[in-house]
């Protein structure tokens, strides 16, 4: 495939304007931490929204799901889309506790949560399991898919890609930080869902697919378009909707979709002006995430049963692709390869766009952590602040290096998913209770996160998930693992936490005062205080309640709205407008709701 002039100037043109802010702002992201991190805290709630969901519109997302829907048909998305409950409750509940918190890093709650060594120990070793291993593992995942894209469309080595991309966007990152990051952002959305939905319009009406309706009617197609999955299939039932809607979305950490907020999600609601901007930003954020943005995805997965009907189609069409890197996700930037000059240009743009998006934040956010919890809090306590953003800049080409060479080494991007929601899986409870109940402690996390990451490991690279899981002669069925992981990681942290001894009171005392979180959860703490003549309730409405049923609210809103446009593309006009009329009641109650909540936190 050749690239016209046109394409190479979009290309160049879109570089030349992510170069430039990271050049225009260096100066001033450069000036402290706090600036590079987190740009001095005063970033508005519309511009941290397009951030975030410019950062999950990575290059690897549209090769997930049409993996996804190649497989399991439109339906399997639930394996991800169940993560809403998580983000509703950060939207309504967390957000608001963390921007109160003040914190640099969601690491640094740890020492304020907590005390002693137990909480010293846990900061540092988070710095390094998430920010480094975590993080390079998303990275990685990010990676491989432009080695594929890049591989695909374009005809690179594998290492071509890794370095022309990798190239650029550790310069920008290491140059911009934030700031940097959140500005381009801002543009990297608007490119990226031009070429999306761009990509989408042209390769549904291809000859050899033939419009949406053929499209629908197609043999290929017919039994991957339900958006729920078959009640008679129990397996699918039990994977797609049992697991993900009883278990996984509380129970398992993701990379933004973390139970109780954290990572990349909550460094933006810090670096919100407000609690309300921290609550705003993330409400847009989930209603594009889950809503809107798949279904561009979507249509490209589909039609693309339609011209490579399996994997072996695909072989035959890019004979130079290597075996290792073969699989359904492949079939997207396959698709892509059948745009016309111009469209072709913005979209390979807006794939640029999304893999800078995501990596440079990836990067901020993994450096940060190295910068303010470990290298800070280990190594040089006394750093300036010249030091730690170069410390900043340092770990963050270092990060760039470990994702490239392990994306070199990895498949697909199904198989990273799996890996991810496994490892975290029986550590959500934890995220989301320890706001708002006393008697967790830093032993509590810190055997929940050893015992899922040993089982996760023992599961993946022993002979005993075999045992268990293998479908022939396993104890427990596949889909079996995340419950497993769960029940006994869940098992190991209660008795840990009722083994142990409680956080101290002064730790309690001056977390309750200076977050407020309320709630029958702290009675005992905030009991004991007035008992010592302590004054730490500020009186404070207690907003859970409200903030569960504006959450609530916020589910049946964004899963109306997905469902309605689902059917609108399918042609089902009158379930589209039943949908539709169910989002806008369920929007006008949330925004009473959300009302009242905005006038508690003023």
């Amino acid at each position: 495939m050749e690239l016209s002039t046109l394409d190479y100037s979009f290309i160049i043109i879109f570089f030349s304007i992510v170069l430039g802010i990271g050049i225009y702002v260096s100066k001033k992201s450069g000036k402290n931490s706090s600036e590079f991190f987190l740009s001095g805290r005063t970033m508005p709630w519309w511009l941290l929204g397009l951030s975030m969901v410019a950062t999950t519109f990575s290059t690897d997302t549209p090769n997930l799901v049409t993996d996804i829907v190649r497989t399991d048909g439109v339906s399997g998305n639930w394996v991800w889309w169940c993560f809403l409950i998580t983000g509703m409750l950060t939207v309504f509940v967390y957000a608001k506790l963390w921007r109160k918190s003040n914190v640099n890093t969601d690491l640094e709650f740890y020492e304020l949560r907590y005390g002693g060594k137990p909480a010293s120990f846990l900061r540092k070793f988070r710095a390094v399991y998430l920010g480094v291993v975590f993080n390079v593992i998303t990275m990685s995942a990010v990676t491989l898919a432009a080695i594929k894209i890049g591989g695909i469309m374009l005809g690179l080595e594998p290492w071509q890609t890794v370095v022309g991309a990798g190239l650029i966007t550790v310069t920008f990152s290491a140059l911009g930080g934030f700031k940097g990051v959140v500005y381009t952002d801002f543009i990297l959305f608007f490119v990226a869902m031009a070429g999306a939905i761009g990509a989408a319009y042209y390769l549904v009406n291809l000859p050899e697919v033939g419009g949406i309706s053929a499209l629908m009617a197609n043999e290929n197609v017919t039994d991957k378009l339900s958006i729920l999955p078959e009640l008679s299939n129990t397996k699918a039932v039990i994977t797609l909707l049992a697991i993900p809607f009883a278990v996984q979305w509380w129970s398992s950490w993701y990379p933004g979709a973390e139970p109780g907020g954290g990572g990349y999600i909550a460094q933006r609601m810090l670096a919100a002006k407000d609690e309300n901007h921290a609550i705003g930003a993330t409400f847009f954020f989930n209603i594009m995430h889950y809503a809107l943005r798949p279904w561009p995805w979507i249509l490209v997965a589909l039609a693309s049963l339609v011209v490579y009907p399996d994997i072996a189609s695909i072989s035959e069409a890019f004979p130079n692709v290597p075996a290792d890197k073969l699989g359904h996700d492949l079939a997207y930037s396959a698709m892509l390869t059948k745009l016309p000059s111009g469209l072709l240009g913005l979209v390979l743009a807006s794939l640029i766009a999304a893999y800078m998006s995501t990596i440079s934040t990836q990067l901020n956010w993994g450096s940060s952590y190295i910068v303010f919890d470990f290298y800070k809090q280990q190594i040089n306590p006394n750093a300036s602040e010249k030091r730690l953003v170069a410390v900043g800049r340092i770990s963050t080409v270092i990060l760039m290096v470990f994702s490239a060479i392990l994306a070199l080494l990895m498949q697909n991007a199904m198989q990273i998913f799996d890996m991810l929601l496994l490892f975290g899986a029986g550590t959500g409870l934890i995220f989301i209770l320890r706001w708002f109940w006393w008697r967790i402690n830093a032993w509590t996390e810190i055997s929940a996160m050893f015992a899922s990451g040993i089982l996760s490991i023992l599961l993946k690279v022993t002979s005993l998930g075999a045992f268990l899981f293998a479908t022939e002669t396993g104890i427990f069925p596949d889909w079996g693992e995340i419950p497993f992981v769960m029940i006994i990681t869940t098992i190991i942290w209660l008795v840990a936490t009722f083994t142990t001894q409680a956080e101290s009171k002064e730790v309690l005392r001056s977390f309750y005062k200076k977050i407020q979180p309320g709630g029958p959860g702290w009675s005992k703490v905030v009991d004991e205080a007035n008992e010592d003549n302590i004054e730490i309730d500020m009186g404070e409405k207690w907003s859970v309640p409200s903030g569960i049923m504006a959450m609530l609210l916020g589910v049946i809103l964004i899963y109306t709205i997905m469902f309605a446009t689902g059917h609108w593309i399918y042609g089902k006009t009158t379930s589209a407008l039943v949908l539709s009329g169910v989002a806008l009641v369920s929007g006008l109650l949330l925004a009473k709701t959300w009302g009242k909540m905005k006038d508690d936190i003023l």
